[in-house]
């Protein structure tokens, strides 16, 4: 589990095919490795991989075919900034929300801009995944946890603070056309399970008028 705040960014050192899968290969001069160990999960731009071999400023992960078909990091290549962040902690200070770092989409950079000292930009999610989405909600791009100005159709737009913007990818790397990984509020997930739940059970108590009276629908 991950909260979307990024610990440091890194460099893609090498990216090795082994036995049809992807050996990736992350150096990083500013996370703190010393309490990494083998089958720890890293966030790498928003995917949780675990990690198969580490050095004092390395790590690397195995990465399946399914993963690479279904995120942006087959669109990345060496010497890529990556965003990083190790799993979250009991005593972790929780300043984003709420990231699994599973990938549901691909997002494209449609629009990016200055706007006074921040950037503005806009991102082309995948049609299927809009309805997640919701105005002032939070939404993670390559593991950044964000928040949306505004949901239009399949188009969310944001502004990045300097702060964020110099700390992670964004600034450094992406591009209009450029590719993110987008991954939802894992609570709009659920409660869309919740709501379609058919047939209702005697014990499912969970409706629309039971959301709105406790304030998670407005």
């Amino acid at each position: 589990m991950f909260t979307g705040i990024i610990e440091s960014i890194g460099k893609i050192k090498s990216m090795e095919s082994v036995g049809g899968d992807i050996r990736l290969t992350v150096e990083s001069d500013d996370l703190d490795f010393s309490d990494v160990k083998l089958g720890d999960s890293i966030a790498s731009n928003g995917i949780c991989l675990t990690v198969v071999d580490r050095g004092s400023n390395y790590y690397s992960v195995d990465v399946s075919r399914e993963t690479m078909t279904h995120t942006a990091l087959e669109g990345l290549k060496t010497g890529d900034i990556v965003n990083l962040e190790k799993a979250m902690l009991p005593t972790t200070r929780f300043g984003g929300h709420i990231v699994s770092g599973h990938v549901d989409g691909v997002g494209t950079v449609v629009k990016l801009q200055q706007d006074a000292r921040s950037i503005y930009i806009e991102i082309a999610i995948p049609e299927d995944l809009a309805h997640y989405t919701a105005t002032k909600g939070s939404i993670t791009l390559d593991g950044i946890s964000l928040t949306t100005n505004l949901v239009k159709d399949n188009i969310v737009s944001l502004n990045i603070i300097p702060h964020t913007a110099q700390v992670t990818n964004i600034a450094k790397h992406w591009l209009v056309g450029d590719k993110v990984n987008v991954e939802v509020d894992i609570v709009a997930r659920y409660l869309e399970r919740l709501l379609n739940k058919t047939p209702a059970s005697p014990k499912n108590k969970i409706t629309e008028a039971f959301l709105a009276d406790n304030g998670f629908m407005k």
